[in-house]
């Protein structure tokens, strides 16, 4: 009896009944105790839905379970709610609820004395909710709706802390410019219903190997699906909002860079098949995610904020992911997302108590910590060193094997987002945790337990998880080590580590490093400007339109309502004049326009007549 993976759907609805019980304590109904109890009930329920899931994947490993669920049936629509329990879906539960768990205990010591403990606690419980049933659903439709569902929990921990004004834009600017993509991947997921007559993942596999579209039609469908991927991944030219996402807690950003952003990729892979319909969407694919690696890895390399480091290098990340799924590359695609998820999340941390502890996000103005805090420089290290191109960490299996299927341009491109990428990590752990105390790290003692231990529990999961996927044979053979792709991928790391380092440990060269032409190191610190490009582009055009509709609303049509008005007020006005009570008025009035009436009437003939 396989009772685990029958009830897999139920995973979403613990963290949902987590949500629920934060009730009481987040309008302060339950004062006595404050509102602690919400983060470790919220916690019990996400170790309950892991252990649910794992127990689940046993079953699923070698005999996937298909569910479906009747939700709406009306005329020629038809929708059900349709869950695939395969080793891959599950597994990909496993590793979000896993990531859940240990960001909550993490943010038992970050929001130790937070006011919004309560608010903060179900809005991961909104998190968890969304992306396990995003992993669950086997339907385009209600793929969209768990996005629409993340977007909103995104925002909401985005402005977490309301009272600042940076937070309040960043929420704001983060949540429209997801919005760009959602609804255009909504007239997406509209106009394919009619044409495949499903939004059933497999059955749409099924017809896109048939159906002969009409190029025109294939290539706006395919783009307007790809539009939510981009806005999801903060791909080129949407990816400003990640950036502003920044503003919202550590343990928020943890999730949100580590998987949520990720369930774009995942929705985009899954889409795959349909994008394939039309070689246009699949080179814009392979364009925008080749641009946007390169150049926010670029970009990354010129931030001095920690965080804005990592939600470049996130972008960046996601480039590649876009460039492997766009190659036909999907498992490759969900192999590196899988260990990038890990690594990236066991970086935050690092850097994250790092945060808390020194009041500042400057990497300016840290240094010396290793000696200070060595827990979370040995995880910042494995961390990097999981991100980058280096046997026999995580993220180089996935991107040699990514590395083996591309052309000679995209495999340059990808070699130089990986020196890029290690560079910029070098540069970051020189200038934390090396050099000379600063005054901001002074006293800087690694934090709670409750900081150390999701590290730690991370660190190990980072150095065993590439044995782990070995053991299961989800690896490449070992072999893939030594192509000749796969060196070109290990000595861009190794270059791009050791320029990092030398440039940010010499005391040879002077510190802050300035470009000799600082027209070009502002083009990059300012994400080539794309910030100051969208007023004088979308915004002036959107605020221009806005006027036009404003004026033609306020002249036009208000003018002619108005008119009207005026007309009736004066006709009004003028009868009012006329009623005398005298009945031989009343009688003149009738005649005159039964006069009037009658010429009218027989004008035509007059002209007749006249002609």
């Amino acid at each position: 009896m396989n009772a685990f993976s029958e009830t897999i759907g139920f995973v979403p609805l613990y963290a949902v009944l987590g949500g629920l019980l934060t009730i009481p304590w987040s309008p302060g109904l339950i004062r006595r105790t404050g509102p602690r109890p919400t983060g470790y009930i919220n916690l019990l329920m996400s170790l309950i839905a892991l252990g649910h899931t794992v127990l689940a994947l046993r079953e699923v490993w070698s005999a996937p379970l298909h569910f479906s669920i009747q939700w709406l049936h009306a005329a020629n629509l038809d929708i059900a709610f349709e869950i695939e329990a395969s080793a891959t879906t599950v597994g990909a539960l496993v590793v979000i609820l896993a990531l859940n768990a240990l960001t909550q205990i993490y943010a038992i010591a970050y929001l130790e004395m937070d006011w919004g403990w309560a608010r903060f606690y179900a809005l991961l419980a909104v998190f968890e909710a969304g992306m396990c049933a995003l992993m669950l659903a086997n339907s385009l439709f209600f793929s969209y709706v768990m996005l629409e569902i993340l977007t909103l929990g995104t925002y909401l921990l985005i402005g977490f802390w309301f009272n600042q004004s940076l937070v309040v834009t960043g929420a704001r600017d983060g949540f429209l410019t997801k919005r760009v993509g959602d609804l255009v991947l909504l007239m997406g997921v509209v106009a394919l219903y009619p044409l495949a007559g499903t939004w059933n993942y497999d059955e749409l596999t099924v017809w896109a190997s048939t159906v002969e579209l009409d190029p025109t039609v294939a290539t706006l469908l395919g783009l307007a699906l790809l539009a939510g991927p981009l806005g999801k991944c903060a791909q080129f030219p949407l990816q400003l909002w990640l950036d502003e996402a920044m503003e919202g807690p550590m343990p928020a950003t943890v999730l949100r860079n580590a998987v949520v952003v990720s369930t774009g990729a995942w929705v985009l892979i899954k889409m795959q098949p349909i994008l394939a319909l039309s070689p246009t969407v699949v080179t814009t694919e392979i364009a925008v995610g080749a641009f946007t690696a390169v150049s926010c890895a670029a970009i990354a390399l010129a931030q001095v904020d920690i965080k804005r480091v990592f939600s470049y290098a996130t972008s960046s990340y996601l480039g590649i992911v876009f460039v492997a799924v766009g190659t036909g590359q999907g498992d490759a695609a969900l192999l590196l997302l899988l260990t990038y998820a890990i690594a990236t999340a066991l970086v935050l941390m690092s850097v994250g108590g790092i945060i808390l502890n020194n009041i500042t996000q400057d990497i300016t103005q840290l240094g010396g910590l290793w000696s200070r805090r060595p827990i979370s420089g040995i995880c910042y290290v494995i961390g990097a060193l999981s991100l980058v191109a280096l046997p026999p960490f995580g993220c180089f299996w996935g991107l040699a094997d990514i590395a083996n299927g591309l052309s000679p341009l995209l495999l340059t491109l990808l070699a130089l987002v990986n020196g890029l990428t290690a560079c910029s990590l070098a540069r970051v752990f020189a200038q934390v945790f090396t050099g000379p105390v600063t005054d901001w790290t002074k006293r800087s003692p690694e934090g709670l337990w409750a900081l150390v231990l999701p590290m730690t529990i991370l660190l190990g999961m980072a150095l065993h998880l590439p044995q782990t996927l070995s053991v299961l044979g989800l690896l490449p053979n070992w072999n893939i080590v030594v192509e000749p792709t796969s060196l070109l991928l290990i000595g861009s790391t190794i270059v791009g580590g050791a320029i990092g380092w030398f440039l940010y440990t010499s005391t040879a060269i002077s510190k802050p490093i300035i470009l000799p032409v600082p027209a070009i190191q502002d083009f990059f610190a300012y994400d080539f400007y794309t910030a100051q490009l969208y007023k004088v582009t979308a915004i002036a055009i959107v605020a221009f339109v806005a006027k036009a509709i404003d004026w033609c609303d306020r002249i036009l049509v208000d003018g002619a309502v108005n008119l009207v008005g005026l007309f009736t007020l004066a006709s009004g006005e003028s009868l009012k004049y006329n009623t005398s009570g005298q009945t031989q008025f009343y009688a003149l009035s009738i005649l005159i326009g039964t006069i009037i009436f009658g010429l009218l009437l027989s004008y035509p003939l007059l002209l007749s007549f006249l002609n």
